[in-house]
């Protein structure tokens, strides 16, 4: 299915119901949830998850597992995303929380071969036996962290809601602290209860995800100068630290070709 929207579809009695959909640049679905779990491949472009509980950029050729009912947005740069939406019954083992995975070429082809299904598709034969293998691949993914937590507390949210839209490497605990009208030790230790990182390591990783999307246009060098690094060298080093692959693996085809860091 294409282009289909999943309320048209939802009544339908499959387990799993493909369907593709092509975005604008900059579209964003703003807040809702699915009473399906969903599984959202982007085949071009970048997705950036928002859920109450925490942020998720969701790379090229990657995928995030969000559970069902529950309420998030999606920011969409240039992106074609090919959905699975599944009955949660289906699938016990589906995460609690949103979970970016990568997407191997067998899984790939599979998602843009379910996406010419029929609402209705046979059990049996291929299009059954396809819906079936879907899951089986989904379940052996393993996370990836394209992610930070948002905290509880509607104050140390707002902040970290606007640090990620627009992060400042020379933004410091001290002015956080006091924008909060609390001692630097003692924000620092409520921050790290409600994230699981000091504020510090909350920054850094926030900072490296927005190269993500930046990464779609620039090259590795710009990014790194445009987030506040002192040289490609060591922002390829942060980013490679913190995600397992390089920053330029990221890039787009005009300037991967002259990268060299």
């Amino acid at each position: 299915m294409k282009n289909v929207p999943l309320a048209d579809v939802d009544h339908v009695d499959r387990a799993v119901l493909p369907i593709g959909t092509d975005y604008p640049p900059g579209h964003v679905l703003h807040w809702h949830e699915h009473r399906r779990a969903q599984f959202l491949y982007g085949a071009t472009g970048v997705m950036i998850v928002d859920t109450a509980e925490g942020t998720w950029t969701v790379p090229p050729e990657r995928a995030v597992l969000i559970p069902a009912v529950t309420r998030h947005r999606v920011r969409m740069l240039g992106v074609s995303t090919r959905s699975l939406y599944i009955e949660p019954a289906a699938v016990p083992w589906w995460p609690a929380t949103c979970t970016v995975v990568d997407v191997p070429p067998l899984l790939r082809e599979l998602l843009l071969t379910a996406v010419e299904f029929e609402p209705d598709y046979s059990l049996s034969g291929r299009t059954g036996s396809i819906a079936a293998l879907l899951l089986h691949e989904i379940s052996e993914r393993t996370p990836l962290p394209f992610h930070v937590a948002i905290p509880a507390s509607a104050d140390l949210a707002r902040l970290c809601r606007a640090y990620l839209a627009a992060p400042d490497a020379g933004v410091t605990n001290a002015a956080w602290a006091a924008s909060t009208a609390m001692s630097e030790r003692a924000f620092t230790r409520r921050f790290r209860t409600e994230t699981g990182d000091s504020p510090a390591v909350w920054r850094s990783r926030a900072r490296l995800l927005a190269a993500v999307p930046l990464l779609r246009t620039t090259s590795v060098t710009e990014a790194g100068t445009r987030l506040g690094y002192a040289s490609p060298a060591a922002f390829t080093a942060a980013f490679t630290r913190t995600f397992g692959t390089p920053p330029s693996r990221f890039t787009g085809d005009r300037h991967a070709a002259g990268t060299t860091v």
